[in-house]
């Protein structure tokens, strides 16, 4: 038996403690992950195979202590990394740098901290495609989008322009590290809760008819349009589960279908999804004692299989963007006008202007009661100033030149942005909205999306809000273009001023004035100090109708007839425009960013009640084993297992195959690696079919000696193959070996000796009983190849293997945290090739 049968791709020395999951390697390249603790805080960072360090990525948390990575799962394109924590909650990151693209929701109840659910486990599984051959080609590309549908409507409007996105703003750290060398800090998130709580699938921007805003480090390549994008995310399920027994699941690993609980002191150990959308779940009940069920808990998701549920989760994906958008949009126009903590704003700088030249009549000239608009309006309408007003218009920084040039032009840009930011971005956007609410209102009066929870009233409402926003949009532009007009007049009568005030020559030689008095006064009146731009960021919701704002009309039918023909007999009759009332608008409150904050709240509310459509429709079939009524029926364990493993493979028809290593706990005949084979059908009334055994004595065979181990860790590798961490002396050196466990000699078990066992455990137990009783003979453990590890000399080790096609490695972490050692399990290397920790080095299209 070869002592160094495998090649030692990196032998790493870690600083601090560090703790490797099961998990951590990608399924599809070379790369894993490792956790690791400083400062009472979590680090996530990621790694080549051949020990170099990608990124890193700091978690902070806003209670008391930091947030505890507790398992990762991998996304079936290789491109994300799904995170759980605990406290609970579930984070996304990019594989590239580890950024963080999303915080997903999961609904817990009210409880406090030492009673909240700790998440136990997450998985990403891939959904099985189904070929499906139509004989019509899409000719048109609409790619599964129905002729008519909001989306297809959507597809021929103009895109829509991108704003400054603000989670693209890097750090001076980030901008002059070295690549890969800096750690970064998981991004906060700064969407408000009404948008992060927002069921939504991958953001699809071009489906809500909005352009793509790229970062400076994206650039684009040429032939970049004719990528064939990734799909093995479409239709995924990305489940979580909490030590409550409820299981937090998300469509495509984003979209939230909700919670579903599955019992109570419950969680999943391991969790499978077939071609049918029903996932296979095997519990752990920790009522009394931890027992795990050895058949799994079936969840049937029948609506998942249908087409409702992804067109109303891409409707609301697409306008959760959309009011996300209009939202920032509200956002940018009120900064423009109020200001911000970045930027100083329009509205001030005429009150500041007005208070500027109080001061100077207050302080120079010693008037007790300092009025600056009297002497302004006395300026206005007799052309004389007043001796304060001269000496301001004659010097200070506010009436040079350069001053002036900016407050034109901070307050003109200001006026702009507002004017086309509401007619060209805002009202756009809303409309969308809009389009998309009717179709959802359509829907809700479908019998097929009764299952959906729409309610007609909520839509409606969302309806009325979104028309109201248009309005008030429209409104908005209209006042900001006549607000620009005053204001230029106003400005062209100061110039006027100054220069008259300032002339040592002629005042007839001055060019003539350019400004409307009337205008000017207008705008001393109303939009210096308090401007009428200001109620569409302040005051209540608005809540009017469109009759708010028409004409009233007093004349009946009948009366309007009788006026028409007396016009068409005497033309001249008529005179126009016809004496009516206008409509008072002043009263009408026209906050923008109230209105918008409304409409999210109500269409995030229909959207997030529609989204647990799927486990709303649930069927749930429990396993045999349940907690507390098998608990008193089973005997009593002799002991809990040290571990145990599980390999199952799905297969067509309801069935599949598991392979369950099961560590016995130390005894006095030594310790013994238990393999259970099984063979199951679900669905149907006989659920089990067959089940074999096989017990492994935990002896290493050197020559005609047998040396008994301990083993400290095991994982399935392949169909063929596990890896197993052992050690024969503690402490002692630490050997990594493989076992065939496939072609051990198995024997099978009776139907009705199995029948009556329903957990993993009883399973282990029966078959020591039986060992005991001298119906199952052991035999040593069958190792093909093992190497020595360099590091692991005392305490536990962590595991986690790959052994996907081409690259088959494996993980050794000891408890401290202090030495990681990678391995190629193959251990054959190319002659012409070289070292492969050198080819491994260059090669790096995987990451």
């Amino acid at each position: 038996m070869d002592s160094d049968a495998f090649i030692s791709l990196a032998n790493i020395r870690l600083p601090t403690s560090s703790r490797l999951l099961p998990s951590s390697w990608c399924p599809d390249k070379d790369l894993f992950l490792l956790v690791s603790r400083s400062a009472g805080r979590d680090k996530l960072s990621l790694w080549k195979m051949q020990g170099a360090k990608k990124w890193e990525v700091t978690f902070d948390s806003d209670q008391p202590g930091a947030k505890e990575v507790v398992d990762v799962a991998w996304s079936p394109d290789g491109t994300s990394i799904a995170v759980a924590h605990h406290p609970p909650a579930i984070t996304l990151h990019t594989i590239e740098d580890g950024r963080q693209q999303i915080l997903l929701p999961i609904d817990l109840p009210q409880a406090s901290a030492s009673k909240m659910p700790r998440l136990k486990g997450i998985w990403w599984t891939q959904s099985p495609r189904r070929q499906t051959r139509s004989t019509m080609p899409d000719l048109f590309k609409r790619r599964n989008v129905i002729t008519g549908s909001a989306h297809s409507i959507l597809r021929g409007q103009p895109l829509l322009d991108p704003l400054h996105d603000e989670l693209q703003a890097l750090s001076s750290s980030e901008l002059f590290a070295f690549q890969g060398s800096s750690t970064r800090t998981a991004a906060k998130n700064s969407q408000p809760d009404v948008i992060s709580s927002w069921p939504s699938l991958t953001p699809d921007l071009l489906a809500a008819s909005l352009k793509q805003a790229k970062s400076g480090k994206q650039v684009s390549r040429p032939g970049e349009e004719f990528d064939e994008s990734n799909e093995a995310n479409t239709g995924s399920s990305l489940v979580a589960s909490d030590h409550a027994g409820n299981s937090h699941c998300f469509l495509d690993g984003r979209y939230s279908l909700g919670s579903l609980s599955l019992g109570e002191s419950c969680f999943a150990t391991s969790l499978h999804q077939d071609s049918e959308r029903t996932l296979l779940l095997f519990m752990t009940f920790s009522s009394d004692g931890t027992v795990t069920s050895l058949d799994p808990c079936l969840v049937r998701l029948p609506f998942l299989q249908m087409r409702y549920l992804r067109d109303l989760a891409k409707v609301s994906s697409s306008t959760k963007e959309l009011t996300w958008y209009a939202m920032r949009v509200v956002k940018e126009m009120r900064a423009a006008w109020f200001g911000s903590d970045t930027q100083s704003g329009a509205r001030e700088l005429g009150p500041k202007w007005l208070r500027a030249f109080e001061a100077r009549q207050r302080d120079q000239f010693g008037e007790l009661e300092p009025n600056p608009m009297v002497d302004l309006t006395y300026l206005l309408v007799t052309g004389r100033t007043s001796d304060p007003l001269s000496d301001y218009l004659g010097s200070g920084e506010q009436m040079s030149e350069r001053g002036i040039l900016k407050w034109d032009q901070t307050v003109s840009e200001a006026l702009v942005k507002l004017r086309d930011y509401s007619e060209k971005r805002l009202i756009p956007a809303c409309q969308r909205i809009h389009l998309l609410l009717e179709e959802t209102l359509g829907w809700s009066q479908l019998p097929e999306y009764a299952f959906c929870a729409l309610k007609t009233d909520d839509i409606r409402t969302s309806l009325t809000l979104a028309r109201s926003i248009i309005i008030c949009a429209s409104w908005l532009g209209a006042t900001a273009r006549r607000e620009l007009i005053r204001f230029r007049d106003f400005l062209n009568w100061v110039r006027y001023e100054i220069a008259r005030a300032n002339s040592t020559t002629d005042v007839h030689a001055l060019p003539p004035p350019r400004h409307d008095p009337l205008e000017v006064n207008d705008y001393l009146m109303s939009g210096l100090v308090v401007s009428s731009i200001d109620r569409w960021f302040m005051g209540p919701v608005p809540h009017f109708s469109e009759d708010d704002l028409r004409i009233p009309n007093t004349r009946d039918l009948e009366t309007s007839i009788q006026v028409a023909r007396e016009t068409l007999e005497n033309p001249r009759s008529f005179s126009w425009p016809p004496n009516v009332k206008m409509q008072d608008l002043s009263r009408l409150d026209r906050n923008l960013d109230a209105l918008m904050q409304e409409l999210a709240t109500h269409c995030q509310k229909i959207f997030s009640e529609a989204s647990k459509t799927a486990l709303r429709s649930a069927v749930v079939v429990p396993p045999p084993l349940t907690i507390p009524e098998h608990a008193v029926e089973k005997p009593a364990p002799i002991e809990a297992p040290a571990f145990i493993r599980e390999q199952t493979i799905l297969s067509s028809e309801h069935s599949f195959l598991q392979y369950l290593a099961i560590q016995t706990p130390h005894a006095s005949e030594g310790s013994h690696l238990c393999l259970l084979r099984m063979t199951r059908q679900y669905g149907v009334s006989e659920s089990r079919d067959e089940t074999a055994v096989a017990i492994l004595q935990c002896l290493r065979q050197v020559g005609d000696e047998a040396q008994p181990l301990h083993i400290l860790d095991a994982e399935f590798f392949d169909e063929q193959d596990m890896i197993v961490v052992y050690r024969l002396d503690d402490p002692g050196p630490t050997f990594i070996a493989t076992v065939d466990y496939a072609n051990v000699n198995y024997r099978s078990l009776g139907s009705e000796t199995v029948r009556d066992i329903k957990s993993r455990e009883e399973a282990m137990n029966d078959v020591l009983q039986r060992m005991r009783n001298g119906e199952l003979s052991p035999v040593p453990l069958p190792i093909n190849q093992t190497r020595a590890l360099s590091g692991c000399r005392e305490g536990r080790v962590t595991l986690s293997v790959n052994g996907r096609v081409g690259r088959r490695v494996a993980c050794v972490l000891d408890d401290a945290g202090l030495i990681l050692e990678v391995l190629d399990m193959e251990g054959e290397v190319d002659e012409e090739e070289g070292d492969i920790s050198q080819i491994s080095e260059t090669a790096d299209a995987t990451s």
